[in-house]
């Protein structure tokens, strides 16, 4: 079964192309004219082992939350594309992942519900750089596209940056364990026989 889509998404704001394969080694190639975004989408992608090609141009010179909301919004369309119907997927994927003093719990649940929950600790960033603010858009964008029901709870950290990573290497880790075929699962994981 091909799980390998391309999507693209044009607006006055930005152009994005998204090339996904959720059977893939964690070959990518990202570029969207924010380094720290490209670094965790880099990290997304190893950790889930996902191959990934992005190309996104935006309207930086405004500020980074077009650029990161759209590339959010495109890649959980293309991953909801990989899924099909969803039938024989395991739906549900957890993972906790440290770096260094932070530690992310994520959780996912490929429902077709979206939903997002983000717990970080402290205040969050005023946006005017890549910080939790623009963190939790790029996620409540990928869970409304995606169909995910997307728990992120930060159970500890000081350092934003490290905090910030450790959410994207647990997503990437909890949203491939969720998109991986179990051998038992006949349809979809659903007592109503549809998601």
């Amino acid at each position: 079964m091909k799980r390998d889509f391309s999507v693209s998404r044009k607006t006055a704001e930005t152009d994005i192309r998204i090339r996904f394969n959720l059977d893939g080694n964690g070959v990518k190639s990202i570029s969207t004219g924010i380094g720290f975004f490209d670094h965790m989408l880099n990290l997304f992608c190893v950790h889930g082992s996902f191959d990934m090609d992005i190309l996104a141009e935006g309207d930086l010179e405004v500020d980074f939350h077009h650029t990161v909301e759209d590339v959010g919004l495109v890649l959980g369309e293309v991953i909801s594309q990989s899924l099909g119907d969803r039938s024989g997927i395991a739906r549900y994927g957890h993972a906790v992942t440290p770096m260094d003093e932070a530690l992310s719990v994520v959780s996912v649940d490929l429902s077709n519900r979206p939903y997002l929950v983000f717990n970080v600790p402290g205040a969050l960033g005023n946006g005017a750089h890549f910080d939790l603010n623009l963190t939790k858009e790029f996620f409540r964008a990928l869970a409304t596209k995606g169909g995910m029901t997307l728990h992120i709870n930060v159970q500890y950290g000081e350092n934003e940056h490290h905090i910030i990573e450790s959410i994207f290497k647990a997503a990437g880790r909890a949203i491939d364990q969720a998109t991986c075929f179990d051998s038992r699962i006949q349809g979809v994981r659903s007592t109503k026989g549809s998601l």
